[in-house]
């Protein structure tokens, strides 16, 4: 399933939503939002390379970005130096790196250019090991001149191969530096985690599957789950009997094959379908019956509108949680059923302003029931 793909269903979903209540639209769009930057917009993470520490790029890639279970990283195409590299990892994604160390004037130029063109999602700070007084200077006056040219808020992480001290953290006098530095870290894999956090959301997917950080992957499906999940309690809520039905069940199975793919597998709905066929015999038929059981509870409006979006929403939890435990976890198909089975007689905890919306709409339909 392609991005394309995927948009239109967001558009769809979109329409539904514009036709909302009020108090219920900016919740629920608010809860789409994410979702959109995560598996619509999503784009390979950049990353400039600072200082004079003369460590080749590739294995600079490796240390930081690459898997211990993946090959080692490769370089395509050279683009030309102090230009953006794309540098793939594994067999999953890549990164966009801009290598600036070393850059004299005339170079400085070029990665002037290359940043008006793509700004970066993170700056590096690399010391060289034996660098003097006169060499460090040299890299902070650099450093400081692209974090200016750079977009407002930019962030910065010194990196470090050895006990030495940080070179950033005496240049209280640079103000540049100081709003952006994040931090001090050991050139390592421990940095990887650190590095999706960080990371807006357009960003974060590419290198979740490319790393294969198991606690970055659950993280992201989380807020997947929770979203997902708050949406369909909206929608649920809604006295549409029946209508919804293919929305909350397309819904369903977006959440399970973008789950899927943070894992590093591909999107598709027909695997996300056999996935929830495969939580269990009576899967179909318990849907069945939740499904009636919502949409005969329409017919009386109130709390029964409030009760159908809570079931809408516990069976999308429900069926999130069991696809975090096989997907991301590793776990077996019996142990997913057994965490769908647990979670989907759980109540769902809503984001503050979905929370508050739902009560809203449901006195405004006692308020036109006679």
């Amino acid at each position: 399933m392609n991005n394309s793909a995927l948009l239109h269903i967001v558009e769809r979903l979109e329409g539904l939503v514009g036709k909302l209540p009020e108090s219920i639209r900016k919740p629920v769009l608010s809860e789409l939002t994410p979702l959109k930057e995560l598996f619509l917009q999503q784009r390979p993470p950049c990353f400039v390379l600072t200082g004079s520490e003369e460590m080749p790029l590739l294995e600079f890639v490796a240390r930081v970005f690459a898997p211990d279970s993946a090959g080692s990283p490769s370089q395509e195409t050279l683009t030309g130096l102090y230009r953006w590299q794309t540098v793939t990892l594994g067999t999953h994604g890549s990164i966009q790196l801009l290598d600036a160390r070393g850059a004299d004037d005339a170079a400085l130029d070029l990665v002037h250019q290359a940043l008006d063109e793509h700004p970066p999602d993170l700056f590096f700070f690399l010391p060289a090991l034996r660098g003097g007084a006169g060499e460090s200077k040299k890299d902070i006056d650099r450093l400081e001149k692209l974090l200016q040219w750079n977009r407002p808020g930019a962030r910065l992480l010194e990196l470090q191969t050895s006990d030495a001290p940080s070179v950033l953290k005496q240049q209280t006098g640079s103000s540049a530096i100081c709003a952006s530095l994040l931090g001090i870290f050991p050139l390592g894999s421990g940095l990887r985690h650190r590095l999706v956090s960080e990371l807006p959301n357009e960003a974060r997917v590419e290198l979740v599957r490319s790393i294969g950080d198991p606690q970055a992957q659950s993280e992201i499906a989380e807020l997947l789950v929770k979203s997902t999940s708050a949406i369909c309690t909206a929608i649920g809520a809604q006295p549409i009997p029946l209508a919804d039905l293919p929305i909350l069940t397309t819904l369903q199975l977006v959440m399970v094959s973008g789950i899927m793919y943070l894992s590093g597998r591909e999107r598709s709905l027909r695997a996300a379908t056999e996935f929830v066929g495969a939580l269990g015999a009576n899967v179909g038929i318990g849907m069945l019956l939740r499904e009636g059981a919502r949409a005969a509870l329409k017919f009386f409006p109130g709390w029964g509108n409030v009760l159908c979006g809570m079931i809408a929403g516990a069976g999308t939890f429900a069926i999130g949680r069991a696809a975090v435990v096989y997907f991301i976890e590793g776990a077996t198909l019996r142990d997913a059923r057994r965490a769908f089975a647990r979670h989907k007689k759980e109540r769902i905890p809503l984001p503050g302003r979905l929370a508050k919306a739902l009560p809203d709409s449901r006195k405004k339909d006692n308020a036109g029931t006679p």
